[in-house]
Protein backbone atom coordinates (compact mmCIF):
# COMPACT_ATOMS: atom_id res chain seq x y z
CA UNK A 1 0.00 0.00 0.00
CA UNK A 2 1.27 3.91 -1.10
CA UNK A 3 2.36 6.17 1.62
CA UNK A 4 0.98 9.88 1.55
CA UNK A 5 2.69 12.65 2.60
CA UNK A 6 2.23 16.15 4.00
CA UNK A 7 4.22 18.64 4.91
CA UNK A 8 4.31 22.06 7.32
CA UNK A 9 6.68 25.26 6.45
CA UNK A 10 6.68 26.97 9.82
CA UNK A 11 8.41 30.22 10.81
CA UNK A 12 8.10 32.38 14.15
CA UNK A 13 6.82 31.14 17.23
CA UNK A 14 3.53 29.28 18.69
CA UNK A 15 1.76 32.32 19.20
CA UNK A 16 3.08 34.84 16.93
CA UNK A 17 4.24 32.56 13.99
CA UNK A 18 2.54 30.69 11.33
CA UNK A 19 3.05 28.28 8.53
CA UNK A 20 1.70 26.20 5.41
CA UNK A 21 0.57 23.13 5.11
CA UNK A 22 1.08 21.31 1.99
CA UNK A 23 -0.47 18.12 0.53
CA UNK A 24 2.83 16.99 -0.67
CA UNK A 25 1.30 13.54 -2.77
CA UNK A 26 -2.18 15.10 -4.74
CA UNK A 27 -0.90 18.89 -4.93
CA UNK A 28 -3.88 19.95 -4.42
CA UNK A 29 -3.62 22.45 -2.03
CA UNK A 30 -1.66 24.47 0.22
CA UNK A 31 -3.33 25.60 3.32
CA UNK A 32 -2.17 28.23 6.14
CA UNK A 33 -2.16 27.22 9.63
CA UNK A 34 -1.55 29.51 12.73
CA UNK A 35 -1.94 28.26 16.81
CA UNK A 36 -3.85 31.35 17.68
CA UNK A 37 -6.43 30.42 14.71
CA UNK A 38 -6.53 27.21 15.74
CA UNK A 39 -7.18 28.09 19.14
CA UNK A 40 -9.79 30.42 18.03
CA UNK A 41 -13.58 29.77 17.62
CA UNK A 42 -13.25 30.98 14.29
CA UNK A 43 -10.52 29.49 12.08
CA UNK A 44 -10.45 33.00 9.75
CA UNK A 45 -9.56 31.26 7.06
CA UNK A 46 -7.03 28.99 7.58
CA UNK A 47 -7.25 25.41 9.21
CA UNK A 48 -5.78 22.97 11.14
CA UNK A 49 -4.15 19.77 12.51
CA UNK A 50 -7.99 19.05 13.65
CA UNK A 51 -9.81 20.34 10.83
CA UNK A 52 -7.29 18.17 8.62
CA UNK A 53 -7.70 14.92 11.22
CA UNK A 54 -11.66 15.57 10.32
CA UNK A 55 -11.10 15.77 6.58
CA UNK A 56 -9.00 12.24 6.98
CA UNK A 57 -11.77 10.90 9.08
CA UNK A 58 -14.89 11.59 7.47
CA UNK A 59 -13.92 10.77 4.01
CA UNK A 60 -12.33 6.51 5.73
CA UNK A 61 -15.32 6.36 7.23
CA UNK A 62 -17.31 7.38 4.12
CA UNK A 63 -15.20 4.41 2.35
CA UNK A 64 -15.42 1.96 5.08
CA UNK A 65 -19.26 2.19 5.70
CA UNK A 66 -19.55 1.80 1.39
CA UNK A 67 -17.47 -1.10 1.49
CA UNK A 68 -19.52 -2.80 4.35
CA UNK A 69 -22.80 -1.44 2.74
CA UNK A 70 -21.60 -3.53 -0.12
CA UNK A 71 -20.90 -6.91 1.67
CA UNK A 72 -24.66 -6.89 2.74
CA UNK A 73 -25.58 -6.57 -0.95
CA UNK A 74 -26.75 -3.24 -1.02
CA UNK A 75 -25.06 0.04 -2.38
CA UNK A 76 -25.60 3.62 -0.99
CA UNK A 77 -26.84 6.29 -3.54
CA UNK A 78 -25.70 8.53 -0.80
CA UNK A 79 -24.11 8.72 2.14
CA UNK A 80 -23.33 12.33 4.21
CA UNK A 81 -20.54 12.30 6.56
CA UNK A 82 -19.15 14.65 8.96
CA UNK A 83 -16.83 14.56 11.39
CA UNK A 84 -16.20 17.18 14.16
CA UNK A 85 -13.22 16.85 16.07
CA UNK A 86 -12.44 18.88 19.25
CA UNK A 87 -9.15 20.47 20.46
CA UNK A 88 -9.16 20.74 24.38
CA UNK A 89 -6.93 21.01 27.18
CA UNK A 90 -4.62 17.98 28.57
CA UNK A 91 -4.49 17.44 32.18
CA UNK A 92 -0.95 16.88 31.57
CA UNK A 93 0.16 20.14 30.44
CA UNK A 94 -0.75 21.21 26.99
CA UNK A 95 -3.43 20.49 24.27
CA UNK A 96 -5.36 16.96 22.97
CA UNK A 97 -8.01 15.92 20.79
CA UNK A 98 -10.98 15.45 23.17
CA UNK A 99 -13.33 13.63 20.86
CA UNK A 100 -14.23 13.34 17.59
CA UNK A 101 -18.26 13.30 16.83
CA UNK A 102 -19.37 10.84 13.55
CA UNK A 103 -22.71 11.92 11.96
CA UNK A 104 -23.64 9.94 9.20
CA UNK A 105 -26.91 9.75 6.80
CA UNK A 106 -27.66 7.50 4.21
CA UNK A 107 -29.80 6.48 1.49
CA UNK A 108 -29.84 2.78 0.92
CA UNK A 109 -32.37 1.62 -0.62
CA UNK A 110 -33.03 -2.06 0.37
CA UNK A 111 -30.96 -1.22 3.94
CA UNK A 112 -33.51 -1.18 6.99
CA UNK A 113 -32.58 1.38 9.79
CA UNK A 114 -31.15 -1.71 12.11
CA UNK A 115 -28.99 -3.18 9.64
CA UNK A 116 -28.09 0.15 8.24
CA UNK A 117 -27.06 1.34 12.20
CA UNK A 118 -25.08 -2.13 12.43
CA UNK A 119 -22.90 -1.47 9.42
CA UNK A 120 -22.34 1.92 10.52
CA UNK A 121 -20.93 1.24 13.84
CA UNK A 122 -18.44 -1.09 12.49
CA UNK A 123 -17.06 1.01 10.37
CA UNK A 124 -16.79 3.29 12.88
CA UNK A 125 -14.57 0.39 14.75
CA UNK A 126 -13.02 -0.69 11.30
CA UNK A 127 -11.85 2.42 9.12
CA UNK A 128 -8.09 2.63 9.50
CA UNK A 129 -8.46 6.49 11.15
CA UNK A 130 -10.29 5.11 13.52
CA UNK A 131 -8.11 2.61 14.59
CA UNK A 132 -5.27 5.14 14.40
CA UNK A 133 -6.93 7.55 16.38
CA UNK A 134 -6.96 4.62 19.60
CA UNK A 135 -7.34 6.50 22.76
CA UNK A 136 -9.51 9.12 21.53
CA UNK A 137 -13.42 8.90 22.38
CA UNK A 138 -15.45 8.09 18.86
CA UNK A 139 -18.55 8.78 19.33
CA UNK A 140 -21.38 7.93 16.03
CA UNK A 141 -24.70 9.65 15.40
CA UNK A 142 -26.08 7.28 12.48
CA UNK A 143 -29.79 7.61 10.49
CA UNK A 144 -31.06 6.79 7.26
CA UNK A 145 -32.99 9.05 5.19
Amino acid sequence: MPTRTARTAWSGTLEQGSGQVELTSSKVGTYDVSFPKRAADDAGGTTSPEELIAAAHSACYAMQLSALIGQEGATPESLDVKADVSLGPDQGGGFRITGIVLTVRGEVPGMDAAAFEKAARAAKDGCPVSKALTGTTITLDAALD
